[in-house]
């Protein structure tokens, strides 16, 4: 997909990638690439905040909205916690084109497990 992490703390984390190679068959930004990647920045988000706890996420819920697509350039990822728990996380993360303009909008869960034995 071409990810590349740009900045990544508990407060926020930033990614980009290319639409080119993740477009569906009208030339336009694959939904399911934003859903996928979308996801992937947000747990990796609940995953540096529950590091500081000892434990590790699992994403239990995603849902996202489609606000318009891009056929071409780099699109941003950037997730934000609106809720950073000890047993649960929730991030908000936008997804936008080169103008910065609003593509996606998605929010994830992940629940916060200590370690198996």
């Amino acid at each position: 997909m071409g990810v590349k992490i740009v900045e990544e703390s508990v407060e926020r984390v930033v990614a980009t990638m290319p639409v080119e190679g993740n477009r569906q068959s009208f030339g336009l930004l694959h939904g399911g690439a934003s859903l996928a990647v979308g996801e992937a920045v947000g747990s990796w988000a609940a995953v540096i905040h529950a590091s500081t706890l000892g434990k590790t996420a699992v994403g239990v819920d995603v849902s996202a909205t489609h606000h318009r697509s891009t056929r071409s350039g780099l699109i941003t990822i950037t997730a934000t916690p609106i809720h950073l728990g000890s047993t649960l996380t929730t991030h908000e993360v936008l997804i936008t084109n080169d103008a910065g303009q609003r593509l996606c909008t998605l929010r994830i869960t992940n629940l916060l497990l200590a370690p198996r034995a």
